[in-house]
């Protein structure tokens, strides 16, 4: 063979076995894995405080007059300076000239003024009917890749921009969601995982109840169950760079609810295990502290995706317009049926023998979003999965820029980023990605809320 032929060959072609293990080091041991995790635990801190301030710690930037007018408070920009002259005690921002810049704590005091002094017809706060609990929103895939965490932080920081009181919960245990907001877990006592063990020693504890008046031996709580009763969800939430954005965040040893779940229901068959997470929120006051309740998901129908299904009240799917992603979706859809009609079906079988009411899982709403779109290449599959998830599906697909990935290296939001870091046309047409899914969004969540309102108002008259 000449040269010219072993040119032609593709790389994977000619190989030699003798030089490709001279190339080889020793073999792998498990603490190898250690090893390469220090490292990678050392550098993940160290990209994530890449977006921090030198104390180490996130600072959310300030928003100028422009962004303010144009996306936060309905008013022109001379009308917005002119009250602000003439009120000296409503904050003036930091800057020289007509471009002033505040921190979104001001930006939420000047929209309560404008909401008690403005004119009546401007949305300054957005709709959120008194006395109702606040909407839970999963985003959930067990695909990764999709863009699901992403998607859940910009609904969130969308949400807290637009007025609402969020908090985030971040259920999967790689804990990216919690990297962007800032958050630090030392470990899975700072987790949801104390409230799943809370509600089940809680069970338990009723159903020891009963075995003691049928003159049966209590069952046990173990040390982790017994320390689980003394921790309220409240103890959880921790504060972000975001003045109305909190967190309950995760970390590794979050992963170990999949184990220890099945071995709670093992020992008490009659515990919804489903209902943990929903209990939690419920006993916690967290349905009414906050307006908006964000669960971000691993990627698995595990028990804490069903738990953060289960507590929902809107499901958003993200997916990519590729064949393998709508493929993988539709296995998603085929998934939660078997899983939550199992469910509805063993539990409902022995209720009725009780003459208890059905348990029922439902939803305001479901939707599918396609992230990371591209239009020059991806327009005919995103029609047809368009055509196939029809009214399961989002109208607006989520377009991939430059500011997006831009953003993300920096661990950071799309709201995030500073809009002079970019040119002008560019910034506003990557926060239009974001800002339009959220509109879709927001529109389902409100719509829900006006239904319930009118359900209480009709039930009471």
């Amino acid at each position: 063979m000449t040269s010219s032929d072993k040119a032609s060959l593709p790389p994977y072609m000619g190989l030699d076995p003798a030089k490709a293990a001279a190339r080889l080091a020793e073999p792998i041991h498990t603490a190898r894995f250690a090893k390469a995790a220090a490292f990678a635990a050392r550098g993940r801190e160290e990209l994530a405080k890449g977006g921090h301030a030198p104390d180490g710690q996130k600072r959310l930037r300030k928003f100028s007059t422009w962004e303010i007018c144009r996306y936060l408070i309905p008013v022109a920009p001379a009308h917005f300076r002119r009250v602000l002259k003439a009120q000296p005690e409503l904050p003036q921002g930091v800057g020289e000239g007509n471009s002033k810049w505040f921190s979104l704590e001001e930006i939420i005091q000047l929209r309560d003024h404008f909401a008690t002094e403005g004119a009546a017809h401007r949305e300054y706060r957005p709709y959120r009917p008194e006395g109702l609990a606040a909407k839970v929103l999963a985003v959930a895939n067990f695909k990764g890749g999709v863009g699901k965490t992403s998607t859940c932080a910009h609904l969130a920081m969308s949400a807290a921009l637009d007025g609402y009181k969020v908090l985030v919960i971040d259920l999967d245990s790689q804990g990216s969601l919690t990297s962007i907001m800032g958050g630090q877990v030392p470990d899975e006592w700072q987790t949801c995982f104390p409230i799943l063990a809370r509600d089940f020693a809680r069970h338990l504890g009723g159903e020891n109840q009963v075995r003691t008046a049928r003159g049966d031996a209590p069952i046990p709580l173990d040390e982790t169950l017994t320390e689980a009763l003394e921790v309220s969800p409240r103890n959880l939430i921790q504060k972000t760079h975001w003045p109305n954005i909190d967190l309950i965040g995760a970390q590794l040893n979050l992963y170990w609810a999949e184990f220890q779940v099945p071995v709670w229901r093992m020992q008490s068959r009659s515990w919804p295990l489903w209902d943990a997470l929903t209990n939690g929120l419920e006993d916690g006051g967290l349905l009414e502290q906050y307006d908006l309740i964000f669960l971000d998901t691993p990627p698995a129908l595990g028990y804490l995706t069903i738990n953060a299904l289960a507590a929902a009240d809107i499901l958003i799917v993200p997916l990519g317009a590729s064949f393998l992603e709508f493929d993988s979706t539709g296995r998603f859809f085929d998934m939660l049926y078997s899983t939550f009609a199992s469910i509805e079906e063993g539990e409902n079988s022995q209720r009725r023998r009780l003459g208890l009411e059905d348990v029922k899982f439902e939803w305001d709403a479901v939707r599918t979003l396609v992230t990371r779109f591209d239009a020059a290449q991806q327009t005919d599959l995103a029609n047809v999965i368009q055509a196939y998830f029809g009214d399961l599906m989002t109208t607006f697909r989520q377009d991939v820029t430059a500011m997006v990935g831009q953003a993300g290296e920096q661990v950071n939001g799309i709201y995030e980023a500073d809009y002079r870091d970019f040119n002008r046309e560019t910034y506003v047409r990557g926060r239009e990605t974001f800002d339009r899914t959220w509109a879709e969004v927001k529109e389902l969540i409100i719509g829900a809320w006006w239904r319930d309102a009118q359900e209480v108002k009709h039930g009471q008259t």
